[in-house]
C-alpha cells in the first residue's frame, strides 16, 4: 500500500488595503461638518418635511435638490443597536461599546455612531442618550466622539428644528477621511503553488482541460469554462510587453521614481498576461512587442521588474489574442 503526500500547507499572510479618499464639499455638507465643529448638529429639510441627519443633497424619494437646514438637539433615542466587545485599531473608543443608530431630537432619520456603555446590558432600544463633543474638533463625524447614556434628556420629539442658515466662519470645504482593511489572506491551493515556484525563481500555472488555456496566475479553476486546473506548466520566465501606462503620479510608501511603466506582460506559454513593471529603459521607449525578462528581487522570491532582453520585438499577430 503506498502513503499518500499530504499537500504543502497553505500559505497564510496579514494584508493591509489602505488608502485616504480626499473628496471635496458641497453647502450642505460643508455646513454639516463645520457645524460639528461648532457643536451644531444640522440637518435637511425635505419638501415633504422630513429632517434628514446626516444630511443629504438630494431628496432620496423625489431626488429633488435640497437646502433647507435646520438645527436639532444634541440629544436622542437609540432605535437598533449591535455590542461590539473587541474594538478595532481606529475605531471610536478603546473599550467595548455598541454601535447605535441614534435619531436626534428633531430629526426623522437615524444617525450611526459609537455609544459609551459598561456593557450590552446597559444598553436598549428606547434608551435616551446624548452627543459627547471630541475636545478637539476639526469639522470631521470624529467631532462627535460618541454618545453617552442621558436618562434626564426627556422624551423624544420635544424640541422642533430650527431654522439654520448654515453659515459659520472659516467653513470646512473638503475631507480626507482614511479607508483602511485588513485581514488575513490565504491564497489557495493553486496560488500557494505558484507563490512557492517563484521563491525558486520559476513561473508556475496551470492549464484547462478543457480550452487548453494556462493561466498565470493560476486560479485553481478555469474562469471560463468551470472546471479545474490541475496540470501545472512552467512558463516564461520571458515575455512579451502587450500593453502599458506610464504612470505619473508618485505613489505613498512606494520608491520608484515616476514617470514610469507597469505594462501587461504575456509570458511565454501563458494563456493571458500578467501585471509587471518595465524597467532598464527609458519610459518613452516602452512598447507593444517588446520581449523582456523578469529581475528579481533582493531575497529572490518575486520578480521586482522586468527589463528588456535585446530580442527583436514580438510580432503583433503572436500576441494580438493577449491584449
Amino acid at each position: 500500500m503506498t502513503a499518500l503526500t499530504p499537500p504543502p500547507e497553505t500559505l497564510r499572510a496579514p494584508l493591509v488595503v489602505e488608502f485616504p479618499f480626499t473628496r471635496s464639499l458641497g453647502p450642505v455638507q460643508s455646513a454639516f461638518l463645520t457645524g460639528l465643529r461648532e457643536r451644531t448638529v444640522l440637518g435637511v429639510r425635505t419638501e415633504g418635511g422630513r429632517v434628514l441627519v446626516p444630511p443629504v443633497e438630494y431628496d432620496p424619494e423625489t431626488a429633488a435638490e435640497l437646502r433647507e437646514l435646520v438645527e436639532v438637539a444634541p440629544t436622542g433615542t437609540v432605535t437598533t443597536w449591535a455590542w461590539n466587545p473587541a474594538p478595532r485599531p481606529g475605531q471610536p473608543l478603546d473599550a467595548p461599546f455598541a454601535w447605535a443608530l441614534v435619531r436626534l431630537d428633531g430629526a426623522d432619520t437615524a444617525l450611526l455612531h459609537a455609544l459609551d456603555a459598561p456593557g450590552p446590558d446597559a444598553v436598549r432600544t428606547g434608551m435616551r442618550v446624548r452627543i459627547r463633543w471630541a475636545a478637539a474638533r476639526t469639522g470631521a463625524i470624529t467631532d462627535i466622539a460618541c454618545f453617552e447614556p442621558y436618562e434626564a434628556g426627556g422624551a423624544p420629539g420635544t424640541r422642533e428644528p430650527a431654522p439654520h442658515s448654515g453659515v459659520f466662519d472659516d467653513p470646512v470645504t473638503g475631507i480626507v477621511a482614511p479607508a483602511r482593511l485588513d485581514y488575513t489572506y490565504s491564497p489557495g491551493r493553486a496560488q500557494t503553488r505558484y507563490l512557492r515556484a517563484l521563491s525558486e525563481r520559476r513561473v508556475l500555472g496551470e492549464r484547462c482541460p478543457s480550452c487548453d488555456k494556462v493561466y498565470v496566475p493560476p486560479r485553481g479553476a478555469c474562469p471560463t469554462c468551470g472546471v479545474a486546473t490541475t496540470d501545472q506548466v512552467e512558463v516564461g520566465p520571458r515575455g512579451t510587453v502587450t500593453t502599458f501606462c506610464i504612470v505619473n503620479i508618485k505613489a505613498r510608501n512606494l520608491d520608484i521614481e515616476v514617470p514610469y511603466v507597469y505594462a501587461h506582460i504575456a509570458l511565454d506559454g501563458a494563456g493571458l498576461a500578467l501585471h509587471g513593471r518595465i524597467g532598464g529603459i527609458p519610459y518613452d521607449q516602452v512598447r507593444m512587442g517588446l520581449r523582456v525578462e523578469p529581475v528579481w528581487s533582493e531575497d529572490g522570491r518575486y520578480p521586482d521588474h522586468y527589463r528588456p532582453t535585446g530580442e527583436p520585438d514580438a510580432d503583433y499577430d503572436t500576441y494580438k489574442e493577449l491584449l
